[in-house]
């Protein structure tokens, strides 16, 4: 445990996010945390000491809040309403994602704004540091008293009633066996517990927070791409210069526009030109102005993200010695605005992409390359149908892209009347990404051809290296073949990082 991270509920960042979600590091709760946890549960007990009426305490939920639980039913109504929103459908959500919806909740429990005991975040922690995943179906929540469903199924498999999901087997085991396996207790839960596990963010984050490290990670990966397309199609390096994007006041498009400077620094082919040879189509002279569009986006989401990570989204919210204050904390707006507008940005990055590799196999846009980069055009297709993929996927995402946090249904008898449906944003944010991610590889694998092709004439430095790793992973298209595992293999350079980071030894960027 001497490299865990240390949780306060206000500190987490998001490279220690991905940090316990991806790479499954261990967490430990800070002193003070706990010192904040145990004032806040003393709260609780003076309502009960009370009988005070309190939302989610002493009464019902949702619609049913205007209902008063005796005092022998408190703990009951915890349990119940664990077990009955426990309804979700659907596959079982990624691990990363599960992890990291735990560890959201964790933290934002240890502002000590929550009224739980301090065995309940022990027990959260236990889950994250021995590497168990709570089986959680992706579909259920509407992203607006929180991550309902989502959250009560962890809560259900820290009651021992649930399940754990297996690596490797496609059904998941009870939770009381892992609980017994691994040496933990089954938590009982005592009053507000089980309304301040299931009134969160936590999906809804996870989700954002994964998406803006895959988002920026993509978009370098894009970039790459792009550079050895311009290079292929001989580009006019004018577009790029940097007094474009001053006059234009704009920072992000400077940044893109001197990551291809830097990629295409050195290049035989896209030089300054000696005739007049016309205006480069759109998606080579515009790609400053393009991906800087997904600049803001990714940080617009990141700026979002980062503050949600330390947030207290329960409700009610615990203030002082005995105050509970009834809000709408856990409503996820922010979020499934943040989630949609990074989907409709990455979607500009696989739009953008397919035109470049359509335009190289184009015989009459490639400027003078083969029909399809077609080692004999007519007796072979060349590169003809991973375009045909691109352009699927593309039409893909231009269904899923439209917004989900602009169709609210109303919930709980018109008492929740107006949701966010963030969790579905971040669904399909993720098919999103991984389209683009093969979109993106597509044109990696055309664009290297056709760079290839130009030899002698010579591309950037950073176009020349990212040759050298794609024929590390791909050999070079001599005959016809199947170019599935290629397209494959390259993807998950991609999302593994490797692919960029080999040519970023070379040029950094």
């Amino acid at each position: 445990m001497s490299d865990a991270i240390p949780l306060d509920g206000r500190s987490l960042t998001l490279e220690d996010f991905l940090a316990v979600a991806r790479d499954r590091r261990s967490v430990a709760i800070a002193p003070t945390a706990r010192e904040a946890v145990t004032a806040s549960r003393r709260a609780v007990d003076r309502v009960l000491a009370e009988d005070r009426a309190v939302y989610g305490v002493t009464t019902g939920f949702g619609a049913l809040s205007d209902r008063v639980v005796p005092r022998s039913k408190a703990l009951e109504l915890q349990t119940s309403l664990v077990r009955s929103h426990a309804s979700g459908t659907g596959p079982a959500l990624p691990e990363d994602v599960v992890r990291g919806m735990m560890l959201v909740r964790l933290n934002s429990l240890l502002r000590g704004h929550s009224g739980v005991r301090l065995v309940l975040v022990e027990r959260l922690a236990d889950l994250l540091n021995h590497g168990l995943v709570p089986w959680i179906p992706e579909q259920g929540s509407v992203g607006a008293s929180g991550d309902l469903a989502p959250l009560a199924h962890l809560s259900l498999a820290l009651l021992g009633e649930g399940a754990f999901a297996r690596p490797g087997f496609a059904h998941p085991a009870p939770a009381g066996e892992v609980l017994r396996a691994a040496g933990i207790a089954p938590l009982e839960l005592a009053e507000k517990e089980g309304v301040a596990l299931l009134n969160g963010t936590a999906l809804m984050a996870s989700y954002l927070a994964l998406a803006v490290a895959d988002g920026r990670a993509l978009l370098r990966a894009a970039l790459v791409a792009a550079a050895v397309s311009y290079d292929a199609l001989e580009g006019s390096p004018e577009a790029l210069d940097d007094r474009l994007g001053e006059v234009r006041n704009s920072p992000e498009q400077r940044a893109v526009a001197e990551t291809m400077r830097t990629l295409l620094a050195g290049s035989d082919l896209s030089a300054p030109r000696a005739t007049w040879k016309g205006q480069d189509p759109y998606t080579l002279r515009c790609i400053p102005q393009v991906l800087a569009a997904v600049v803001l986006a990714l940080d617009f989401a990141e700026r979002r993200v980062v503050p949600e990570l330390n947030a207290v989204s329960d409700n009610p919210v615990v203030f002082g010695e005995s105050e509970f204050v009834n809000g709408g904390n856990f409503h996820g707006q922010p979020l499934a605005l943040a989630l949609d507008t990074l989907a409709i940005a990455v979607q500009y990055v696989a739009a953008f992409s397919e035109r470049r590799t359509a335009r190289l196999v184009h015989p009459a846009l490639n400027r003078g390359l083969p029909a399809f980069l077609a080692p004999e055009p007519g007796v072979s297709s060349g590169f003809m149908v991973p375009q045909y993929l691109a352009a699927a996927l593309v039409n893909e995402n231009q269904t899923l892209v439209h917004p989900a946090s602009a169709s609210s249904l109303s919930t709980s008898a018109d008492q929740e009347d107006f949701v966010s449906m963030g969790p579905w944003a971040g669904a399909k944010l993720r098919r999103i990404l991984d389209n683009t991610c093969k979109v993106v590889a597509v044109e990696w694998m055309v664009a290297g051809q056709a760079l290839e092709l130009r030899h002698p004439r010579s591309g950037g430095r950073g176009s020349e290296a990212a040759l050298r790793a794609l024929r590390t992973r791909v050999t070079a298209w001599t005959r016809d073949r199947s170019p599935s595992a290629d397209i494959e293999r390259i993807a998950a350079a991609i999302q593994d990082r490797s692919l960029v980071s080999e040519v970023r030894a070379t040029v950094p960027f």
